[in-house]
């Protein structure tokens, strides 16, 4: 029962992450003209695409590698493996994001980093890559001390929910001051909630239900990997429908 719900609970998450990410690539496609690497408005519209998809999206798949229940059995190195290799993904894209906005703002001869959607985008993506690179150094590396993992273990998974909490944070405060960019003429004017409004604003409601259900996941104790020797109640479960 209880290994059914988590691997209904996974499917639907995913279903729910490809939809944030298909969302945000036709509201740039339809309202603003879609792609290109030109320095242009089009080459911006990069910018929310990689966000969701690194930053939420795989960073969340990344985060729940340990709640599968296979990554139980047998050797934990090769899980580390594809838990940093998604996280340096997600890194990879969210990085991309930020090239794409630079780029643009020089083009224009913006100044960068000056809204709170910036300066809060830009905090988590120094915290994920310190947590990045801490994370590869302690728990990847082979001399680091089992009590040192042990004593920062705990620091490591409370800062991986953080940055998941500021990354839906970013992209919602983001979606926001688009909006308020795009629809500042007084012909469609956000206060009248235009079409381009109610889609944008529900995708954004959707990242927030995909990062709250991931959170919910990271947090259930008969979902974690336990640790050897020690089952909570409902892990049995999961241990004994492999």
């Amino acid at each position: 029962m209880a290994i059914g719900w988590f691997y209904l609970s996974s499917y639907a998450l995913s279903l729910l992450g490809v939809m944030c990410i298909i969302l945000t690539v036709y509201w740039m496609q339809l309202w603003h003209g879609g792609f290109a690497w030109d320095g242009s408005i089009l080459m911006f519209n990069y910018h929310p695409v990689f966000m969701v998809a690194g930053s939420v999206v795989i960073y969340s798949a990344a985060s729940l590698v340990y709640r599968l229940p296979r990554s139980w059995l047998g050797p934990k190195l090769p899980w580390k493996i594809g838990h940093a290799v998604l996280h340096l993904l997600a890194f990879v894209l969210t990085v991309l994001g930020l090239v794409v906005v630079f780029q643009f703002h020089s083009h224009r001869r913006t100044t960068n980093l000056y809204s709170l959607h910036s300066w809060l985008g830009i905090v988590t993506v120094f915290l994920f890559a310190c947590q990045w690179f801490l994370g590869f150094v302690v728990f990847l590396l082979p001399w680091v001390p089992v009590w040192l993992r042990g004593l920062l273990k705990p620091i490591h998974v409370f800062f991986g929910a953080i940055i998941l909490s500021l990354s839906v944070a970013s992209v919602i405060s983001g979606i926001n001051e688009k909006l308020f960019f795009s629809l500042n003429n007084d012909t469609q004017p956000y206060s009248s909630l235009p079409s381009e409004a109610i889609f944008a604003n529900s995708t954004g409601m959707l990242v927030v239900v995909f990062g709250l259900l991931v959170l919910y996941i990271l947090l259930v104790s008969s979902w974690k990997r336990p640790e050897p020797g020690i089952l909570s109640e409902g892990q049995p479960l999961l241990r004994d429908g492999e």
